[in-house]
């Protein structure tokens, strides 16, 4: 049986998705590839009866609090052999650290030319954050590609010490005022 729950986060709020006892999805309540089976009001996560994502909620937690740098929660990823792989790859890119699509792509056998593919299956990571897809960056250190959007990304690596997700976030601040100000002078 399929369990869902929402958890606030300082990003927005993450809906958890669990099967059985193994967590299953975590996705931002806007981002690309949102499960459109998800309906109607979803149980706090922090109340929910599933044990896998009482635990997912607070392995986040702490995530988001500083205080978690790897997450220990039972996952089932569905997808191509291909995804898992990637997905497998991504999950070993530790707390803090980064690689390009390029990267990626040669740790796992295959050419620079599949970077576009690793790159899809990144995107389809169904459990962000936990497999931290939002360690892998351009191949010039930039920010690009995140279904939860670039200015969570850059949270996220800001949250980890990254400096690209520091000066991204100044960038994105940067955007907000000339909008606001373009705004205000119509």
């Amino acid at each position: 049986m399929t369990q869902y729950a929402v958890m606030p986060s300082a990003l927005g709020d993450i809906v958890l998705r669990a099967e059985s006892e193994s967590l299953t999805g975590v996705f931002f309540h806007d981002q690309k590839h949102f499960p459109l089976s998800v309906s109607g009001p979803l149980v706090p996560a922090a109340e929910s009866h599933s044990l896998v994502i009482r635990q997912a909620f607070e392995e986040l937690e702490e995530y988001f609090d500083g205080i978690r740098q790897r997450f220990e929660l039972p996952l089932s990823m569905p997808g191509s052999a291909f995804q898992q792989r990637v997905w497998r790859c991504l999950a070993d890119i530790g707390f803090g650290e980064v690689l390009s699509y390029c990267a990626l792509a040669r740790a796992l056998g295959l050419s620079r030319g599949h970077a576009r593919a690793v790159g899809s299956a990144v995107g389809r990571n169904p459990v962000s954050i936990i497999v931290p897809c939002h360690r892998v960056l351009a191949g010039s250190g930039g920010l690009n590609g995140y279904a939860g959007g670039l200015e969570r990304k850059a949270h996220l690596l800001a949250l980890e010490g990254r400096p690209e997700g520091s000066a991204a976030l100044r960038q994105i601040e940067g955007e907000h005022h000339l909008a606001a100000g373009v705004k205000g002078f119509q």
